[in-house]
């Protein structure tokens, strides 16, 4: 009996110091289908969406969804510390519990205490270990336990230092495509332009966070289910947007700017699909076309108003519904799975800037609208 329980308490602590290993220090995806990190978020994500249709305020729904990513990274935290301390109590039982309890007889409750306060590096002294088997199991605790705090507090700043630069490229898009962002309004907000060519530094800027967005996102998973500062933008809105516009100029565009969109296409599908995998989530089509037969001719119009394309024909109608096959199922998978609505492509409505609804804009723009350049009539 003894036997079993140390080779289980062994089996514990190489699988939650692996899953650790793996989930902060190992720079690459990991596609082995079972996952002690995988399953922790698919069942504490599968209890807070279900907690979350509950409510029936949208700005109440938001702000509950953005509490699991720091809490659930929190608890996943918590449950390796409580693995590794079950698991070395487990050693300490099948060495006998050789222990020093004054005014006790040791039991599996002394080996867990024991084990916490080595862990946490409390070094209380109420009881030690009595062995040299004991002594050594307590000694290797010790120094796993300061090892493993000093890896959790290592990893914060990583991971914060990626959402946050992730979230500087999404902010950058408001002025430049509304929010939420579209590919309409993209367009329509660049039509003063002379040329298409405007496009190009855009698509070439989105080519790269797309790249170091898939570069972190593999490596950190956990990043996906942190939202962004503003309710009406995501990171998916993000890709999405940038999908749609790279699709738009690749169907019907022409020079440098469908070249670089043909770029920017790749790596953000790339980007997509591989977290759909990584997610476990499949692919799906939207319940309802994002762009209707009706609405296309709309953009055609845009995207000759803008300079981005001379002549729109039936050849791109089918080259565009081409491409939107290769990205929307997954994206509509990651939006019903981490509940990110996808945008429109913004035919037909205008968005206005986050910025124009501040609180700020209101107060700068004067009572009743007087005195001002006010930010509610500038256009750019």
């Amino acid at each position: 009996m003894k036997l079993f329980v140390a080779i289980a308490g062994l089996f514990v602590l190489f699988i939650t110091l692996w899953e650790a290993f793996e989930t902060i220090i190992l720079p690459r995806r990991v596609t082995r289908p079972i996952r002690l990190v995988r399953m922790f978020y698919r069942v504490t994500w599968t209890g807070w969406a279900a907690i979350n249709r509950l409510m029936r305020s949208k700005k109440l729904r938001e702000a509950h969804l953005s509490y699991y990513g720091p809490l659930s990274l929190l608890g996943l935290f918590a449950t390796w510390a409580i693995l590794l301390v079950l698991g070395f109590a487990m050693l300490h039982w099948a060495a006998g519990s050789a222990i020093n309890a004054p005014g006790e007889t040791p039991t599996f409750r002394t080996d867990i205490y024991l084990s916490g306060t080595t862990f946490f590096t409390l070094g209380l002294g109420d009881v030690t270990p009595r062995t040299t088997l004991a002594k050594a199991i307590t000694v290797t605790e010790g120094g796993t336990g300061f090892g493993f705090l000093g890896l959790m507090i290592s990893y914060l700043p990583t991971l914060y230092g990626a959402f946050s630069e992730r979230e500087l490229n999404i902010s950058l898009l408001d002025a430049r495509a509304g929010s939420p962002p579209t590919a309409a309004e993209l367009l329509r907000r660049h039509a003063q332009f002379e040329n298409n060519e405007v496009l190009t530094p855009y698509l070439r800027d989105w080519e790269i966070w797309a790249a170091q967005l898939m570069e972190s996102h593999l490596s950190y998973p956990v990043l996906c289910y942190f939202r962004s500062q503003h309710d009406n933008q995501s990171w998916l809105a993000a890709f999405t947007a940038v999908l749609d516009v790279s699709a738009l100029l690749i169907a019907y565009g022409d020079g440098t700017a469908k070249w670089q969109s043909q770029l920017t296409f790749a790596i953000a599908r790339h980007a997509v699909v591989d977290l759909a995998e990584v997610l476990r989530v499949p692919a799906s089509r939207p319940a309802k076309d994002r762009l209707p037969p009706n609405e296309v001719v709309q953009v055609r119009n845009l995207l000759v108003e803008c300079r981005a394309s001379n002549k729109c024909g039936e050849s791109g109608d089918k080259k565009l519904a081409e491409l939107r096959e290769m990205y929307e199922p997954y994206l509509n998978g990651l939006s019903l799975r981490l509940l990110m609505p996808l945008p429109t492509w913004g035919v037909g409505h205008q968005f206005v800037e986050n910025w124009k609804r501040s609180a700020w804009g209101k107060i700068s723009s004067g009572p009743e609208g007087t005195g001002s350049s006010s930010t509610e009539s500038s256009h750019f």
